[in-house]
């Protein structure tokens, strides 16, 4: 039989959460549960006012609301109307005193954690063989960096067995000496997660030498394992994509890297070049030989001014010369002869300028322009001559 509407309203129980969601709608999906029983329970956004806290698998609540059936699978389901937290659940404050002992042993200290390797040949990993977290895991790998090798033991990550088998799984890994560890499982209930929070599971990992990255269920859910190990990833995937660098990217990085520096190189060359040349040029201008091609150079400057020079100073010479050869020209006896004069001279051919140095029966030689005429005196007669007075 169903209960009708309205047969279990403003119930109230208690018991302890397993399974709690919050929903990205505001909705809280859990389950109550007690040694004997558990029933789902949810309580809408509209609900939520009151709630002051944040509700944690294994804590023990006291929930108000009612009972009505869930029609899609026709099962009981409790409507919580207000939720009030009533202590903590015995696997919470087991768990709770082991953090706080394995804390205070300096398990959980950063100083022991140790960095994950950037670029890994291999992944171990401790799960379980068939589920979502491997496949995630494989797949994500894959694609971040497709030469990796993952080497997976099939672990039992559930129930009284589990702990013993991740455990073996460590162990079984480090020996075989893979890069990196990837220890973990896919979402549950705090029960379910229980093996990761086993104190021998939390030494096996502390005490590994190979880097473990812990992945157990949500981005929600904390273990023991979450915090001796050396890195927490809140999901399985995200371990991959912790564990793996992006091969792509490092080669797309690379290609820029080396665009980068051939485009230094071929600039550094040719800064290279240009001051070759320069100080080539120096060398030119400072070499004994330029030294001597600029001397040369100058004493040819030098040799060009001069018989420039010199060619002026002949040409006037030369000019000068010829105006004074007009002048000597203009005052040459032999010009005068040409012009109709003539030229007296005694017999040792002596000027004679005045009759009173000759005598009658002298010897003389007139001086005309085609010849000498040889004469004697005959007689001489001195006369006055008037010179013309200037004006």
């Amino acid at each position: 039989m169903f209960l009708t509407d309205g047969f279990l309203q403003n119930v109230t129980l208690r018991g302890e959460v397993s399974n709690c969601k919050y929903h990205s709608s505001g909705h809280i999906y859990f389950s109550m549960k007690d040694e004997r029983s558990a029933i789902r329970c949810v309580m809408f956004a509209s609900n939520r006012r009151g709630l002051d806290f944040l509700m944690q698998d294994g804590m023990k609540i006291v929930v108000k609301g009612s009972v009505n059936v869930y029609d899609r699978d026709g099962s009981y389901q409790v409507y919580a109307t207000s939720i009030e937290k009533e202590g903590l659940g015995d696997l919470y404050e087991e768990y709770e005193k082991l953090k706080k002992r394995l804390s205070e042993q300096g398990m959980f200290d950063s100083e022991y954690k140790r960095p994950i390797p950037k670029y890994v040949k291999t992944i171990g990993v401790v799960t379980a063989e068939t589920g979502a977290a491997v496949r995630d895991i494989i797949n994500v790998s894959k694609r971040r960096n497709p030469g990796v090798q993952i080497v997976l033991y099939p672990a039992i990550v559930q129930g009284e067995e589990a702990p013993a088998s991740i455990i073996a799984g460590i162990r079984a890994l480090e020996e075989y000496g893979v890069d990196v560890m990837i220890v973990g499982r896919g979402g549950g209930s705090i029960e379910d997660l229980w093996g990761f929070n086993d104190e021998m599971v939390a030494h096996a990992i502390f005490n590994c030498d190979v880097p473990v990255i812990s992945a157990v269920g949500h981005e929600t859910d904390y273990t023991i394992a979450d915090f001796v190990s050396d890195l927490r990833a809140p999901t399985p995937s995200a371990a991959a994509e912790l564990a793996n660098t992006d091969m792509m990217a490092v080669l797309s990085d690379l290609e820029d890297k080396k665009i980068t520096m051939n485009r230094l190189i071929k600039n550094n060359l040719e800064r290279n070049r240009r001051n070759l040349l320069l100080l080539k040029e120096r060398l030119n201008k400072l070499s004994p030989q330029n030294k001597i091609n600029q001397y040369k150079l100058r004493l040819d400057h030098l040799r060009s001014g001069l018989d420039s020079a010199m060619e002026g100073i002949i040409k006037d010479y030369k000019h000068k010369l010829s105006l004074m050869s007009e002048t000597l020209n203009g005052l040459s006896p032999l010009a005068k002869l040409q012009g109709g004069f003539s030229y007296v001279a005694d017999a040792g051919g002596k000027n004679i300028k005045s009759i009173k140095s000759i005598n009658k029966d002298d010897a003389l030689k007139v001086y005309v322009s085609d010849g000498v005429i040889e004469s004697r005196v005959t007689g001489k007669e001195e006369i006055k001559w008037q010179k013309k007075s200037s004006q």
